[in-house]
C-alpha cells in the first residue's frame, strides 16, 4: 500500500513520523512539495518518503490520500484534483464536513474525517475517526488510540477540545517562568514543570473510568494548598472563561 499527504505541515509530519516508526506496513509515501523544509527533513529521516512534483501525482500514485491542509487552501486545491473511486480519503481539515467533502471531490469513494494530534509522532494520544471505519481504525490504532464517532455533530466536540492545546502549553509556560523568576534555572523550571504535568495527566488517564471530580476532591485538604489554588482560580472565572472558549470555538466550527 502506497499513502501519499496532501500538506506537510506539523500534522502530517507527526503523522508520518508516527508511521514510519510504527508497524504499519506501506511501501511509499508520497508527501507534498510545498513546505520544503518539512518535506526535505522527512526524505532525510525516511527512506519510503518521496516528495511528490505536485498534488496530483500523490492521487495518482497512492491507495490512501491524507487531507492535511488547511480549510482555505483545501478550498482551492481539492476540487481540481482527480481522484478515484477505489481510494480512501482520509481528511484532517477541521472545518469542512464530509459533506462538503463528497461535493468537492466528486468521486464516489471512502472518505473519513479524522482528528489526530502532535503527539501522534510519539504513538501516543486518541485519534477520533467519524464516520467509523474499520481499517482506518485499524490503522491510526497502531499509532494511538482511535475513537470511533458515528454522528458528524458530535464530532465537532472533540475539534473543539483540541483547540486548548495551546493554551495547555501556555499554562505550563507560564508556570515554568514564574519558577525561573524565583532564581529556578530555567532547563530545572521547565523539566519539573512538564514531568509534573505528565504524572497528573497519567493518573488522571489510569482513573479516567471513575468520575475525575474524585481527582479534584481527593488532591486537597482542608484549608490546603490546593484548596486555595482551586478556590482562587474558580471565583476568578477561570473555568467559566474555560468553558465560554469552548463554546466560541464550537460555534465556528458549526457554522
Amino acid at each position: 500500500m502506497n499513502l501519499g499527504f496532501i500538506g506537510t505541515g506539523k500534522i502530517a509530519y507527526s503523522v508520518i513520523q508516527g508511521i514510519c516508526t510504527s508497524k504499519i506496513k506501506c511501501k511509499k509515501i508520497y508527501i507534498s512539495p510545498r513546505n520544503k523544509s518539512l518535506a526535505q527533513k522527512l526524505k532525510r529521516k525516511f527512506k519510503k518518503v518521496i516528495i511528490a512534483k505536485n498534488n496530483q501525482e500523490i492521487v495518482d500514485k497512492v491507495n490512501w490520500v491524507f487531507l492535511s491542509v488547511t480549510p482555505t487552501v483545501g478550498e482551492q486545491i481539492i476540487k481540481d484534483l482527480k481522484f478515484k473511486s477505489s481510494q480512501k480519503i482520509i481528511s484532517f481539515i477541521s472545518t469542512i464536513t464530509l459533506s462538503q467533502l463528497k461535493k468537492i471531490i466528486k468521486v464516489k469513494c471512502s472518505i473519513v474525517r479524522a482528528i489526530p494530534l502532535p503527539f501522534i509522532s510519539l504513538k501516543k494520544g486518541p485519534v477520533p475517526i467519524c464516520p467509523p471505519n474499520k481499517s482506518v481504525k485499524s490503522f491510526f490504532d497502531k499509532i494511538g488510540t482511535t475513537i470511533e464517532i458515528k454522528n458528524e455533530k458530535l464530532s465537532i466536540n472533540f475539534w473543539t477540545i483540541s483547540g486548548m492545546m495551546a493554551s495547555y502549553y501556555d499554562m505550563q509556560r507560564s508556570m515554568s517562568e514564574w519558577l525561573t523568576k524565583r532564581g529556578i534555572n530555567k532547563l530545572d523550571a521547565q523539566k519539573y514543570i512538564t514531568s509534573l504535568f505528565l504524572a497528573l495527566s497519567e493518573d488522571a488517564v489510569v482513573n479516567s473510568k471513575v468520575d475525575l471530580r474524585n481527582l479534584v476532591k481527593e488532591s486537597q485538604t482542608p484549608k490546603g494548598l490546593n484548596e486555595q489554588g482551586l478556590k482562587e482560580l474558580t471565583k476568578k472565572g477561570m473555568y467559566k472563561s474555560l468553558e465560554s472558549t469552548l463554546n466560541s470555538i464550537h460555534k465556528r466550527l458549526s457554522k
